[in-house]
């Protein structure tokens, strides 16, 4: 069976994964890029913006794992845009352009279902209402033989975690303390009974953890 997947999902020291006060302009609130920087300056994350450049270090090589082999991604609704409630908005089609970079089927879940929206380079993103059980027997059947990834916010994160169904979970420990924000590990006690873990730590402190069955 296909593994689930979480990659390059970066926590504060106090736990949090992301900021408060998420808006249009602010997508991770008062945390700003913090969390990501490490990310930003990576190889990996300058070709999926097509760009060329980039750190080819231990953050580059960790990072770079995050799309192989995946063939659907799950996301909260949180992750694809700053709105709540009822969809106001159906020209909204997420934070990342025209040619996202997922380049899968990608299943948000929401309470608020909506026609599914296909983008270019192979992503269509689906709006589903669905436990995350529910939510992944549907993305396994579209990944086929490929591995299906959680992509986020940490409430998605967490609420897989807490049914058991993650196989591989990535967490990027960044040197910062936010406060307040939206926790990873809560509800979690005992996670780490589940899961053989390594980590290593890169020289601007960034310490990636890996949760692996």
């Amino acid at each position: 069976m296909s593994r689930v997947r979480v990659h390059n999902f970066s926590v504060s020291l106090d736990g949090f994964a992301t900021g408060e006060g998420q808006s249009l302009d602010a997508p991770f609130g008062h945390a700003g890029g913090r969390l990501h920087d490490w990310f930003l300056r990576t190889r990996t994350f300058h070709d999926v913006q097509g760009k060329t450049g980039g750190g080819t270090g231990v953050d580059d090589a960790v990072a770079r794992t995050w799309n192989e082999g995946v063939g659907a991604e799950i996301m909260g609704r949180n992750k694809f845009g700053p709105h709540r409630g009822p969809w106001e908005d159906h020209d909204w089609t997420g934070w990342w352009g025209p040619n996202p970079p997922f380049h899968t089927p990608v299943f948000v879940l929401t309470h608020h279902p909506r026609p599914s929206v296909e983008m270019e380079g192979g992503t269509t993103f689906h709006f589903v209402d669905a436990t995350p059980q529910e939510a992944l027997r549907q993305a396994r059947e579209a990944a086929g033989d490929l591995d299906v990834r959680i992509g986020g916010g940490p409430g998605t994160v967490r609420d897989f975690l807490a049914a058991d169904l993650v196989d591989h979970l990535h967490v990027a420990v960044v040197p910062i303390l936010l406060g307040r924000g939206e926790p990873l590990w809560d509800g979690l006690e005992g996670l780490e009974k589940r899961f053989r873990i390594e980590s290593v730590t890169t020289p601007g402190g960034v310490t990636h953890m890996t949760f692996t069955r």
